[in-house]
């Protein structure tokens, strides 16, 4: 392997490690998955490195990791959860999966943004799921990009909304 290269990607990996322990500090979900995301990406977007070439499978094991780190969340009780909640869990899908098209459609026409983009772009889906399907389909960046600035602003305001609603109506929590 040529030793530029090889200092290329230890670069980008100290990049993304450097952003994913940062990240782990402001204690948001997903941390580390959005700042190495963070990281990595600032190290690209100055332009005096050309993008690497991971090893061909390298993205392929990762998938298969992430699944895999996913997958051991599921626990025997959500099979309970799943039939007490697959009405909602239902409603609240396809609710944002009509929202994600709308508003996809919409942003691609207005912004005259890339429609696969925008479309990814506005999914309900996390950051990880909906940045391994943007990358399969060439736009991973920039779907990515969206969903960490969506997630950012979620986690900032909704926490707020929720306190705000708390306080106005103090007896509706069911918590």
């Amino acid at each position: 392997m040529d030793t530029s290269i090889g200092l290329q990607w230890l670069l980008y990996v100290l990049a993304g490690t450097a952003g994913g322990l940062l990240a782990l500090a402001t204690g948001i979900p997903a941390a580390p998955l959005v700042g190495a995301l963070l990281g990595a990406g600032a190290v690209n977007a100055l332009h005096w490195l050309p993008t690497v070439q991971w090893p061909s499978g390298t993205r392929t094991l990762l998938e298969i990791g992430i699944g895999t780190v996913i997958g051991t969340g599921l626990s025997a009780g959500a099979r309970g959860e799943l039939l007490q909640l697959w009405r909602p869990a239902l409603l609240i899908t396809m609710a944002l999966v009509m929202t994600g098209v709308m508003v996809g459609l919409w942003s691609s026409r207005l912004l005259k943004i890339d429609p696969v983009t925008a479309l990814l772009g506005a999914a309900p889906g996390g950051i990880t799921g909906m940045s391994l399907v943007g990358e399969e389909m060439g736009v991973g960046a920039a779907v990515a990009t969206l969903h960490a600035v969506r997630l950012l602003t979620v986690l900032v305001v909704l926490p707020l909304v929720v306190r705000l609603v708390l306080l106005v109506a103090p007896g509706q929590n069911s918590g």
